[in-house]
């Protein structure tokens, strides 16, 4: 059954957006007829597809307005694309506002139109804490006849914070498996300025405090290894900051600041190690496109990161906010040649229980689950 499906999300880069266009995509190509509506075009939706329309949400200045009113405008494209295009199921990518403007824009069509919600993470574990914000978050949830949640921590996170009835169904992340992939690119490691002999760490993020990439430089400063070199890959409020710790700690010959790069898997791949020591990660997506690139990580026990890095298998898990653990970690690789490539083989095999192909058909079968009920 091929079904005519609205994705909300928010375009800009982030796992949820990433998740979201990605999916998108896949579903356009088995058949489905796909309407992003959101506020810009998502930055992976890259390329042409037939099956693929997008709505963007306009926002007017009006004098009347402290605040532009995006939810409202939101709901309103909504309410027009359900009524234009027949829709037959909306997917929400975040409880707020996304779930709640699809339940207002699916009122004002004067549908019945199925809603699912996909938490990702920050909907709950920062908008959650704020009281004022739980109902509108609970409001969304109750009117989404399916919600599904990236990983079981972020589940039992969401029962915990927001209501224990919610009927929470866990569908992991995913990745193209046609980008990530072992890959071998040696002009990418000379436009770095890499040599042969360097050994590479790489973290990326968007330098928010939550990704803790101070830590992630003292675990690196830490290191007892010939020819490291740290490749910081991002953006973010903290990047002066990061910029200041590099000189205050004398490696600025050791560590390169990559910027913000849509696409990642190149990156990966003319690297040695990867580290995530984040305080709170729902998923953790780039922790899965290492593994699919052969690159063995070091991650935080933040979430769900442990449903992603197998410790002591595929990589190793390290305790929240421990630079001195997570450096020796680190060292346990980068030294010893066999273990790496025992990671990185176990890590592909691994890495194909969150494969595509799968991921999307769970999604298709929740969808004749909403559009059948």
């Amino acid at each position: 059954m091929k079904y005519r499906i609205g994705i909300l999300c928010y375009p800009s880069v982030g796992g949820s957006g990433i998740l979201a266009t990605e999916l998108g995509m896949k579903l356009a190509e088995r058949g489905h007829d796909v309407h992003f509506i959101t506020s810009s075009i998502p930055f992976r939706l890259n390329a042409y597809h037939p099956n693929i329309t997008f709505h963007q949400v306009e926002i007017n200045q009006y004098s009347v307005f402290r605040y532009p009113p995006y939810d409202m405008t939101l709901s309103a494209k909504i309410a027009s694309v359900i009524q234009t295009f027949g829709l037959d199921v909306i997917h929400a990518h975040y409880a707020v506002p996304h779930a709640v403007c699809a339940a207002l824009g699916r009122e004002m069509a004067g549908m019945k139109t199925p809603i699912v919600s996909t938490l990702h993470g920050t909907d709950i574990t920062v908008l959650g804490e704020d009281e004022e914000l739980k109902p509108a978050i609970l409001y969304g949830l109750r009117q989404s006849n399916a919600i599904t949640a990236v990983s079981n921590s972020l589940k039992e996170e969401t029962f915990a914070r927001i209501a224990r009835d919610l009927p929470i169904q866990v569908i992991h992340n995913f990745i193209d498996e046609s980008v990530y992939q072992p890959q071998s690119d040696p002009l990418l490691r000379e436009r770095y300025g890499l040599g042969e002999a360097d050994q590479v760490v790489i973290h990326i993020s968007n330098f928010r405090q939550v990704k803790r990439v101070d830590l992630v430089l003292e675990a690196f400063a830490r290191l007892d290894v010939p020819n490291k070199k740290l490749l910081l890959v991002g953006d973010g409020p903290l990047m002066g900051a990061m910029r200041r710790q590099v000189g205050e700690m004398g490696l600025e010959d050791q560590v390169i600041f990559a910027g913000k790069q849509e696409q990642v898997a190149a990156l990966l791949a003319i690297s040695d190690l990867h580290v995530l020591l984040s305080d709170k990660e729902a998923f953790g997506l780039v922790a899965l496109e290492a593994m699919a690139t052969g690159v063995p990580s070091v991650v935080s026990d933040a979430g769900g990161l442990p449903e992603v890095i197998t410790d002591g298998v595929d990589g190793f898990v390290v305790p929240r906010g421990n630079a001195e653990v997570a450096a020796a970690a680190m060292q346990r690789i980068l030294t010893d040649q066999s273990l790496r490539d025992t990671f990185k083989q176990t890590g592909l095999e691994n890495a194909k229980r969150f494969a595509s192909h799968d991921v999307v058909t769970e999604y298709e079968r929740l969808y004749e689950q909403v559009v059948q009920s």
